[in-house]
């Protein structure tokens, strides 16, 4: 099959498939080939032409199951008539973690920094481009001229809340052992951030979902200890 005319058709039909694949066989199980097998005749030089990796379709992948959320969390940025505070409070009620999703969930990719070091600096490099300097600095910049927010580092702040709250909070990459330890997480920002003069509540029930989705299953197998492989992995 020609390569199509319509490049940016291409790369929906790509995605398509292969976001079919991951969630019916795995990342780990699904290879180049299989996508290319599902596409119906489209030449491996058509898809290696957009992708140069199956890695690199599944971030892709990512950014289109995060979109409408980081989307929304732009619209709470701009809005009319909220403080910077309430704006990062927002925020974190509408969360856009696409680790969090139920398609990263079922394709369920190998994210030991050891072994896939790429998807680790793929989500280390959003963190900082998104979550932190597009998406919060704004908004605690806002916070400290109209006097909701209490800070000499409104950069700083927005990356070490990005930094957390993206990595050391979410079970995909660094799980706690148990609930209470996930529950303790939530308290120790919440305590975090007032400190740093953001009075703002984080909601432990959120993580705990997150946490019993992700690691629940291993947790009732192992009776409540040590609930998730990978943690007693990488510790």
């Amino acid at each position: 099959m020609a390569r199509s005319k319509h490049p940016e058709e291409t790369v929906v039909k790509i995605l398509d498939v292969a976001m079919r694949l991951f969630v019916e066989r795995g990342y780990e199980q699904t290879s180049m080939q299989n996508i290319i097998d599902g596409l119906g005749g489209l030449t491996k030089g058509a898809v290696y032409h957009h992708f140069s990796s199956k890695e690199e379709i599944f971030l892709a992948a990512m950014d289109r199951v995060m979109a409408p959320g980081a989307e929304r969390l732009r619209k709470i940025r701009d809005a009319e008539g909220m403080t910077g505070r309430e704006k990062i409070q927002t925020m974190f009620e509408n969360g856009a973690r696409g680790v969090d999703s139920a398609f990263f969930s079922q394709a369920d990719p190998e994210l030991d920094p050891m072994k896939n070091p790429r998807m680790l600096a793929a989500e280390y490099r959003d963190l900082f481009d998104v979550s932190a300097h597009e998406l919060m600095l704004p908004a605690i910049e806002q916070g400290v001229e109209d006097g909701s927010i209490q800070t000499d580092y409104p950069r700083e702040l927005a990356e070490t809340i990005a930094l957390l709250n993206n990595l050391w909070c979410v079970p995909a990459f660094f799980p706690a052992r148990d609930e209470e330890e996930q529950r303790r997480r939530v308290a120790f920002m919440n305590d975090f951030l007032s400190a740093m003069g953001l009075e703002i509540a984080l909601d432990p029930r959120v993580s705990l979902e997150t946490w019993r989705r992700r690691c629940g299953e291993t947790a009732q197998e192992d009776d409540g200890a040590d609930a998730c492989a990978d943690a007693r992995a990488r510790r």
